[in-house]
């Protein structure tokens, strides 16, 4: 139970890496990641990593820093931020953020990272390492966005579809084949169930206070 408590969260965590720019923070952790994903039991979360790996360390650095922002900041449909599937440009997402740091901070963690508490390694990140049954309980709630980035990143042909089908292979259930049935999830809504590495962006939350 506890090592698959573990393996878990390597996948989470090693996922959370994989999908943040490839700066030279990110790049020199790389090897740490790979070492982390090779002791991981042999399925699909490992083989999907390690293929994201080997796709990043045989490609110049600069060429990988174009390509993610190619992908992410030019293709609204590969979007990394989860309340953006839900409630896109609104005032809704306001208080979608807010809510969700509150769940953070509800957690036991403080958002230090400058970006925005529903970008997707942020998340990851807190499933990690704060608190795993509330963090997959979280992506599960946002189950349909993340298969229908996992769908848009297949299609453009990227690595970085492989860190998210990683995720997903964790998630209770077989991914949809296509966006009618990722769509689908959306509607319905997704069955709730709960179920070393670097780069944190989360510290423990103060107590007896508020900001």
């Amino acid at each position: 139970m506890n090592d698959g408590r573990q393996a878990r969260r390597t996948v989470l965590q090693a996922a959370s890496v994989c999908l943040q720019y490839p700066d030279d923070v990110v790049l020199a952790t790389l090897p740490l990641v790979r070492d982390a994903v090779e002791a991981l039991p042999e399925a699909r979360p490992r083989e999907r990593l390690g293929a994201f790996l080997d796709s990043a360390a045989a490609t110049p650095s600069g060429e990988l820093a174009q390509h993610y922002v190619e992908v992410f900041d030019t293709r609204r449909r590969c979007c990394l931020y989860l309340t953006w599937w839900t409630d896109g440009e609104t005032r809704r997402r306001g208080g979608a953020l807010a809510a969700l740091k509150a769940r953070y901070r509800a957690a036991g963690a403080e958002l230090e990272s400058s970006e925005l508490p529903d970008f997707l390694p942020v998340v990851l990140e807190f499933a990690a390492t704060a608190d795993l049954a509330d963090g997959l309980a979280l992506l599960q709630e946002n189950r349909a966005g993340i298969e229908l980035l996992r769908l848009a990143l297949l299609d453009v042909g990227t690595p970085y579809a492989a860190p998210v089908e990683a995720v997903c292979a964790l998630l209770p259930g077989p991914s949809p084949a296509d966006v009618a049935t990722a769509k689908a999830i959306a509607r319905s809504g997704p069955p709730r169930e709960q179920v070393g590495l670097e780069l944190a962006p989360f510290s423990p939350a103060p107590t007896g206070g508020h900001r």
